[in-house]
């Protein structure tokens, strides 16, 4: 897999994070605290996925048994292998970092059979999976990453087949939030669902105030920098959740056509969607 310079920064900060959380429980815990019966234990998400959340991805994939689900941006695979185990399918879970990847696999046994499920290294703009290759597709708190956003949508429409729908989370400001339409458009995708999220800014701002009056612990479990970083994430995002607007949009893959009419490349709108955590 060759990385543009920025997924290799990407790469290298994500190893980083992984690494710096699979050695101590307290993000976990913060996160358990912060969403309190809402915690699917079992999956133990640095993102903001929720039971309400696995419940929408559950319902608008349509997906049948034996099936094949692509988790894009899947982290440590806890999403993805809880759907596989739900919906009996088999996962092909991509993710940028190499230590992601390498607890993904570790965990795997735990949800499902070794032939259920399998991770690679790869970028949103570059899965490394064939054409029309997936039944469903899950990119959950990770969209943000995409240089090129439509890049990232043509390169979902590519590996699914056609009829079969990708769930992804977002967060749009209004003033964007015309532009999921106009990408999809442009990608080769239709907006079948566009799901709110009302609770997700609220969630994000107890994690937040939970990792601030935590401040010790995390310099004292996961070392300096990662904790600086959590920090720094925290003060920048607490301001900015009274207008965060979180959706789960529902795009469904058109018959194939001629690519010349989905022209790559787009500037990235100003989406606020960055991942907390």
């Amino acid at each position: 897999m060759t990385f543009t310079d920025r997924e290799r920064e990407q790469a290298d900060h994500y190893d980083e994070f992984h690494a710096a959380r699979a050695a101590s429980p307290l993000v976990s815990r913060l996160y358990a605290q912060a969403m309190g019966d809402a915690y699917p234990d079992e999956v133990a998400p640095s993102s903001s996925c929720d039971w309400t959340l696995l419940g929408t991805l559950v319902g608008r994939l349509h997906l049948r048994p034996g099936q094949v689900l692509a988790d894009v941006g899947c982290g440590t695979g806890g999403a993805g292998l809880w759907l596989a185990r739900a919906l009996n399918v088999h996962l092909v879970g991509i993710d940028v970092s190499a230590t992601a990847v390498r607890l993904a696999i570790e965990r795997q046994d735990d949800f499902v059979a070794p032939d259920r499920a399998r991770f690679h290294v790869g970028s949103l703009e570059t899965t490394g999976l064939p054409d029309a290759h997936v039944h469903g597709l899950v990119c959950i708190d990770a969209f943000f990453n995409a240089s090129d956003r439509i890049a990232a949508l043509k390169e979902f429409r590519r590996v699914l087949v056609p009829g079969a729908r990708a769930v992804i989370t977002r967060i749009l400001p209004d003033r964007v939030r015309h532009a999921i339409g106009s990408q999809a458009h442009a990608a080769g995708l239709t907006v079948e669902h566009i799901d709110h999220r009302p609770g997700e800014p609220e969630l994000w701002r107890r994690v937040y105030r939970l990792w601030i009056a935590h401040e010790d612990d995390l310099r004292r479990e996961l070392g300096p920098e990662q904790a600086a970083n959590m920090l720094a994430e925290a003060h920048r995002m607490l301001p900015r959740l009274d207008r965060r607007r979180a959706v789960v949009v529902t795009l469904q893959c058109l018959a194939p056509t001629s690519s010349a009419a989905f022209p790559l490349g787009s500037p990235p709108d100003p989406e606020e969607g960055e991942r907390p955590g």
